[in-house]
């Protein structure tokens, strides 16, 4: 059987030959070669491009503007530093510093670098990382080692582990040579006699939205920050690409001025004094709270005003914040009989009444408007002389006085003796009382306001009454600050304000001596002192209570000493006390030992003879 064998066509290698893909050659055909000459002139021309920008900022920078360039560049390299100084101190009349401001440290470490820390002594470690270095600091800082340890230990490049060292710590502990362990120079606030005058002296502290922690906050630290503070300086130099200063580089500085010491008019003695004495007698009556003031009767200077529960400006966080203020320039209440002295002067002055001028003084007086007005204590029908009805402090009769003036002649004389307007002692937080004007006055306010209600002051207000008539008759803006010191121990003294007059001299004396007559035989007795003769008057009034209502009660006696040529003028006002309601029992005994003190301090020397005082009574 034939057998046939198809055969299949082979390539050369003995396979057959590969098909085209339909299109294939057609894909071929339409193909172009590269041409490297294009290539190479586009990159020709784009480097041409780049040379010739150069070449243009080159020319800029050599020819066309190469002083202002150069500015920009200097500009770029410069820092500026502010350069401030220390806050000035704040000192009293004598030059006794209140508050001062000292170097401080705060001491901080970078954890990751303490970790480092090793100390080899004779060839041997003796102490390495965070936990030895707090053995060594713990003792210097006088921290608990492992509460400092924890502070040290971590990944942290800054934290905080002291504020405030002294320079002899940071002695200490810059001679262990800690690596790690920097600090920060700072400056703190310190006021070296604790809470004496930090009522008016005031304290600071930071403000949220400006930078530092040295603000004023309260009293003369607040009112006089720009005078203390001074004027910050800067410093100009140039740095380096790692912010170093460069040695050779540009350098400019404007050098701080420094602040000037506020030289206040209190003497920290007679301050000290009347605090203590203040306390005393809060303990010894039972009495809430109080205010003492001492204040020079020509010149207007105080030489203390007294808070009870005065604030330490060390420490103000532990006083509450409403009574962190000058309580003596802030708390308003009603003058009561200290007032009477006003409506005396304005009638002898207006020409009404003499201080012999003769009453019949009922114990209860019903006004023509119908309102009823009693004494403090029942008595029958007394005759009495303008200068007894003052010394007795009788309300009736101060009540048939005051209304032979007119409403209007009694508002002004309030408002001259300087109630309804701030005293301008300069205190930030001083109230300006309240005074309505007579046409706004009730059937009853308008004979109230004789003695001392219906109308509420401060205690400097009410004090500033008796330095007028003291002064005889010319009223003079109370003052804190003495003068400024400069570096060189000079002192620039405060010119005194021009004093105003309220009544005349003849006025002011025959109510000053009408006012000797409430301490030789009427309620102020307590008040007199061995060697001087004093003029002063007693008030019970009322002041709001905690609960917003007149509950509160102010005991209260301003005198002046010598009565016959005044220094001094001062006054004590009690709130609430338990042993007594009355001015002439609680607070004259206080006046009568803080102005003794004040005299001898002040080396005022005693009394002439007494004058021949008027007759209180009449037949």
């Amino acid at each position: 059987m034939d057998e046939r064998r198809t055969a299949r066509p082979t390539s050369s290698a003995g396979r057959g030959a590969p098909r085209r893909r339909p299109g294939a050659a057609k894909r071929a055909r339409g193909m172009r070669i590269g041409r490297p000459q294009m290539r190479q002139q586009v990159i020709t021309l784009g480097a041409l491009g780049v040379l010739t920008l150069f070449a243009g900022r080159l020319v800029m920078i050599q020819v066309v503007d190469p002083d202002d360039l150069a500015g920009q560049a200097l500009e770029s390299r410069l820092a500026t530093t502010t350069v401030s100084t220390d806050r000035a101190d704040i000192v009293d009349r004598n030059g006794e510093v209140l508050a001062t401001s000292v170097t401080r440290y705060h001491v901080w470490v970078n954890q990751q670098t303490i970790a480092e820390f090793k100390r080899v002594e004779n060839g041997e470690t003796v102490a390495e990382g965070a936990l030895d270095a707090a053995a060594i600091l713990a003792p210097i800082l006088d921290m608990d080692e492992d509460e400092l340890a924890a502070k040290l230990v971590g990944d942290d490049t800054f934290e905080y582990i002291a504020k405030y060292v002294t320079p002899e710590t940071w002695d200490l502990i810059s001679d262990e040579k800690i690596t790690g362990i920097e600090s920060e120079k700072v400056s703190e606030r310190l006021y070296p006699n604790g809470d004496l005058a930090g009522n008016i002296v005031g304290f600071v502290g930071g403000v949220q939205d400006r930078q530092g922690v040295e603000w004023g906050l309260a009293g003369m630290e607040k009112s006089q920050e720009e005078t203390l503070l001074g004027t910050d300086g800067s410093l100009t130099y140039e740095r380096g690409g790692n912010g170093t200063a460069i040695p050779t580089g540009e350098f400019a500085e404007t050098p701080a001025e420094p602040g000037q010491d506020v030289v206040l008019t209190i003497d920290r003695d007679i301050q000290y004094y009347a605090q203590t004495r203040l306390d005393e007698a809060i303990a010894e009556t039972g009495a809430t709270h109080g205010f003492v003031t001492v204040e020079d009767a020509t010149t207007g200077e105080i030489y203390a005003m007294a808070d009870s529960g005065t604030v330490d400006p060390n420490d103000p966080g532990a006083t509450d914040a409403d009574h962190r203020q000058s309580a003596a320039v802030e708390d308003v209440f009603e003058p009561g009989s200290t007032a009477k002295a006003i409506t005396m002067a304005a009638a002898i002055e207006e020409g009404v009444v003499t201080p012999t001028s003769r009453f019949e003084v009922p114990y209860k007086y019903t006004t023509p408007n119908g309102q009823e007005f009693k004494d403090s204590h029942e008595h029958g029908l007394e005759k009495l002389t303008a200068a007894g009805i003052l010394s007795e402090s009788s309300n009736t009769g101060t009540v048939m006085i005051g209304e032979k003036l007119s409403d209007e002649t009694r508002y002004e004389y309030l408002k001259a003796f300087g109630f309804g307007t701030k005293t301008g002692i300069g205190m930030p937080s001083e109230s300006a009382g309240i005074l309505h004007d007579y046409e706004n006055w009730d059937g009853r306010s308008k004979y109230a306001v004789l003695f001392g209600q219906a109308v509420s002051v401060t205690a400097l207000q009410a004090t500033q009454v008796y330095q007028t008539l003291a002064n005889d008759g010319v009223k003079v803006t109370p003052s804190l600050i003495k003068g400024y010191r400069n570096g060189d121990g000079t002192i620039d003294e405060v010119d005194q304000a021009e004093g105003t007059r309220v009544v005349s001299e003849d006025t002011a004396k025959q109510v000053m001596l009408m006012l000797e007559d409430v301490t030789e035989g009427g309620t102020g007795t307590a008040a007199q002192i061995d060697g001087y003769r004093v003029a002063g008057k007693t008030g019970t009034a009322q002041a709001v209570g905690s609960d917003g209502k007149l509950s509160s009660i102010v005991a209260s006696f301003i005198g002046v000493a010598p009565a016959d040529d005044p220094a001094i003028v001062v006054s004590v006002s009690l709130f609430d006390p338990q042993t007594s309601i009355y001015g002439g029992v609680v607070s004259a005994p206080v006046f009568s030992d803080v102005a003794a003190f004040a005299l001898q301090t002040l080396r005022v020397p005693p009394s002439d003879a007494a004058e021949e005082l008027y007759p209180t009574t009449w037949e």
